[in-house]
């Protein structure tokens, strides 16, 4: 029976199984009761009923066996996060990206993170890094509120500030003060718009960008000349400094992340 059930994710004490569609709900609470008997650090058994979906990137979770609770406390990277796993977004599959990218910051840069959602990859640079300060943005009020206790929870008030709403009128907002950064980090959500001309307008001579996109991975090449295209209608000069698939997120579908530096 297991051999032809999908990996398994670990959220703290929750664990979330994807069942192939032709699973019966008895072989589903049979794997979920063995999960539990296996596992004596796991408390919860949730099936993933539905794939993240919208800007919002909420997804639909059902009960299984053990605590009802949907409510996480998760740790990675030196960071606690305390979030709701059906009203916000987080992947614990992007903690190494988290990392890396925390390695990447130097000393006294103000950073931008886009999509930040219950602040990952906020909490985790500001933490993990010698960055002045990290402004976190996020448009999903509930994950806000999260991410308002996790920067507490993380005693990271004087490093992380949360601007909350929409992206394109925080960028407009900030563009208006003449707020320039560091570095961008744009954890994008699966969007037919990229929003690096909302990011372009933040930047300056030596902004770093790390942005994220969906794929086929024979595709790759398509996101680098979108992220081309789109600095030559800002009328930014740039330059690619790495490429990599940064986490497969369906068979042949990948998350591929261009990073580029601003010349101009």
């Amino acid at each position: 029976m297991k051999k032809n059930f999908r990996a398994f994710s670990y959220f703290g004490d929750i664990a979330l199984i994807n069942f192939p569609k032709e699973t019966k709900e008895k072989d589903k609470k049979n794997f979920a009761n063995k999960i539990l008997k296996e596992n004596s650090s796991v408390k919860t058994i949730l099936e993933k009923s539905d794939t993240f979906k919208g800007r919002l990137r909420k997804m639909k979770t059902k009960h299984l066996a053990g605590i009802k609770n949907k409510e996480v406390l998760y740790k990675e990277n030196n960071c606690t996060f305390r979030f709701n796993i059906d009203s916000t977004y987080f992947s614990p599959r992007l903690s190494n990206e988290r990392k890396e990218l925390a390695e990447l910051i130097k000393k006294n840069e103000e950073v931008l993170v886009m999509f930040a959602g219950v602040a990952p990859f906020s909490i985790v640079i500001a933490k993990n890094s010698k960055a002045k300060k990290v402004y976190s943005n996020e448009i999903n009020r509930e994950a806000n509120k999260y991410a308002k206790q996790n920067i507490e929870l993380n005693k990271l008030k004087d490093k992380v500030e949360l601007l909350p709403g929409d992206v394109k009128k925080v960028a407009t907002k900030l563009h208006e003060k003449k707020q320039k950064f560091d570095t961008i980090v744009m954890a994008r959500p699966q969007l037919k718009d990229s929003f690096l001309e909302d990011a372009f307008k933040l930047t300056k001579k030596g902004t770093k960008i790390y942005y994220y996109d969906f794929c086929q991975e024979k595709d790759k090449n398509t996101i680098i000349e979108k992220v081309k295209d789109q600095a030559k209608k800002a009328k930014k000069k740039i330059k690619i400094t790495n490429t990599k698939k940064a986490g497969e997120i369906a068979p042949y579908k990948m998350r591929f992340r261009v990073d580029f530096k601003v010349l101009d």
